[in-house]
């Protein structure tokens, strides 16, 4: 049934599309940044367009008390913003920033970092930035999709062959059609039901509040959703009113394609193809694919079907899926090599992420139904061979010049043919059988895509977060003391790696309020490699000290010196060790 180049197919393709999750791309102020003044607002920045929740923001204050602030909006009307504004007076310290949103491909997305103003708190709020969710809602969530994407299979698949194929006893398939179309509806509206938990990452009692529903109706998931659901009703009554019939016209066969396209774009315009590059083509190449996959993998389902439960069924619809499958297969490839440079972005983020990981477990389990869909394809050549030999007798006793031969001889190749054809029905009957059944965990593998943030988007997110274990910023406090004064000096090095960092020195009294100094010099030197003294060349600008152009070129553990002078005649300097990282 599958050909050779299906292994290119499943190794690159989704049943779902590929493209990206939003990847967060910085926020402001800085994760980790240590302010002089309290900002009027926080801003994210994401990879792509995101939708805001209820409770898309909670700040937190150095006791750990959530802050009040205004709801989430887009920053300048910015799709790939969101935003809150905080309270004029927040006070000194540490505070904390947990978020949550939904990407455009519909996925929720979340995590948490913390910024100062003035100085850093010796604790921060217990906040983890691993997304929040409950592992209830997201298991149904996640059972509701798997059956949605194999009923559609089903429903579209079957049909399909009962069109195309023609079985000779199409009845036998009417079961199958019926239950893809009501597991798709059940499906589809626990997905409805479930959306607004599995947002907000809370518990099932909040799928039932008035406003659930309502509110999901106003996302694109829960349109797109809602636009299945008419759609199934649609398809509904237009197989009520084709039950029956052996031959389609092509009023009937039109009908039919478009709600199959409108089913396939309920999945598109709500998924990874609706967010990231090349809107317009990937959405397409998601619609192409999702059909070709369900003519495929539905196919085979009503395949055995009619093996199992036709006797009279000949080789002539076997071999019209097996040109079907061909051309399902040539569309799939086409656009699973798409999706998959759309995804991936590199070769690396093959190996590399967990999206790239899981193409590759993919690639076991393609190689193994590429095994079987080579058997089966053999059966399917013994078969219409053997249906071509029933037809000798004919030509047999015809003769090729008008003369008879012996009845017995054309009834032994007639038998022979038939023993043949059941021998083959059978082999093609397990063959098929165990295609359909690693096709399925191709399926449910390639759902797991689709959870998985894509390595393009991943490459992405590595490129602007902070590494693992390495803070956002140095932050070093220099105690100092002269004559009969004293104080300190924070001094922040952002983003405290080798190459160009910004340095902010704000210098402290002895009670702990902003104290201003008539110079203050810092100079850092590289012991082991020789290399200093580097002058900072910090400016006064007015509450702190700072500059823009200090170039750090090698990592190690630098040391920085702080010359601070109080009066004319007044001036100290101190030394503190500050690790460089690459």
């Amino acid at each position: 049934m599958l050909l050779g180049s299906l292994l290119v197919l499943l190794l690159l393709g989704t049943a779902g599309t590929a493209s990206a999750h939003a990847a967060l791309e910085s926020t402001d102020p800085a994760d980790g940044s240590v302010l002089k003044s309290a900002p009027r607002a926080v801003t994210l920045t994401f990879s792509e367009s995101v939708a805001l929740l209820d409770d898309s923001f909670r700040v937190y204050d150095p006791d750990n008390r959530r802050v009040k602030t205004s709801s989430a909006h887009h920053a300048k009307d910015a799709g790939d913003t969101a935003s809150v504004t905080l309270p004029a007076k927040l006070g000194t310290g540490t505070f904390t920033v947990a978020w949550r949103v939904v990407s455009a491909d519909s996925h929720p997305v979340s995590g948490a970092f913390t910024f100062s103003i003035g100085k850093p708190s010796a604790t921060t709020t217990p906040i983890t930035t691993a997304p929040t969710e409950d592992p209830l809602t997201g298991s149904l969530y996640d059972i509701a999709r798997y059956f949605a994407y194999i009923a559609a299979a089903l429903l579209i698949g079957t049909a399909t062959f009962v069109t195309l194929c023609r079985p000779p006893n199409p009845a036998v398939l009417n079961k199958p059609i019926l239950m893809g179309w009501w597991t798709l509806l059940a499906a589809t509206v626990a997905l409805l039901i479930l959306r607004a938990p599995y947002e907000a990452g809370t518990g099932l009692a909040t799928a039932f509040e008035p406003s659930a529903i309502p509110k999901t109706l106003t996302s694109r998931p829960g349109l797109a959703l809602a636009a299945r659901l008419v759609l199934l009703a649609a398809t509904a009554a237009f197989l009520l009113r084709l039950r029956g019939r052996e031959r389609f016209g092509r009023v009937a066969l039109g009908t039919g394609a478009a709600l199959a396209v409108g089913l396939a774009l309920t999945w598109a315009s709500a998924e990874h193809a609706s967010a990231g590059i090349q809107v317009p083509v990937a959405m397409t190449s998601a619609v192409l694919h999702l059909l070709a996959m369900s003519v495929w993998l539905g196919g085979l389902t009503a395949l055995l079907t009619v093996l199992y439960r036709s006797s009279d069924l000949d080789a002539a619809p076997v071999a019209r899926f097996s040109r079907l499958a061909f051309a399902s297969v040539t569309v799939l490839v086409v656009t699973g090599v798409y999706q998959s440079w759309r995804g991936l972005g590199s070769w690396n983020a093959l190996t590399g992420t967990p999206y790239g990981r899981i193409l590759l477990v993919k690639l076991g389990a393609v190689t193994l139904l590429l095994a079987v869909a080579g058997w089966s394809r053999q059966w399917t050549g013994r078969m219409v061979g053997a249906d071509v030999r029933l037809r000798v007798p004919e030509l047999v006793r015809a003769g090729a010049d008008g003369a008879s031969t012996p009845a017995g001889e054309g009834d032994a190749v007639a038998e022979g043919g038939e023993d043949s054809q059941d021998r083959y029905r059978r082999g093609l009957r397990r063959s098929v059988l165990f295609e359909v059944g690693v096709g399925v965990v191709v399926l449910v593998i390639t759902t797991l895509l689709t959870n998985t943030l894509p390595g393009r988007a991943a490459a992405d997110a590595q490129r602007t977060a902070t590494p693992a274990g390495i803070p956002a910023a140095s932050v070093t406090t220099v105690p100092f003391h002269v004559g009969n004064a004293g104080g300190k000096v924070q001094i922040t090095l952002d983003p405290g790696r080798v190459g160009e960092n910004s340095v902010e020195a704000v210098v402290y009294g002895p009670d702990g309020g902003f104290a201003t100094v008539p110079e203050l010099r810092l100079s850092f030197t590289l012991p082991a490699q020789k290399i200093g003294p580097l002058d900072a060349d910090v400016k006064d600008e007015g509450g702190y000290w700072g500059t823009n152009t200090l170039n750090l070129p090698i990592a190690g553990t630098w040391t920085m010196k702080v010359t601070v002078r109080t009066s004319d005649v007044d001036q100290v300097s101190v030394s503190r060790q500050v690790r460089i990282v690459r």
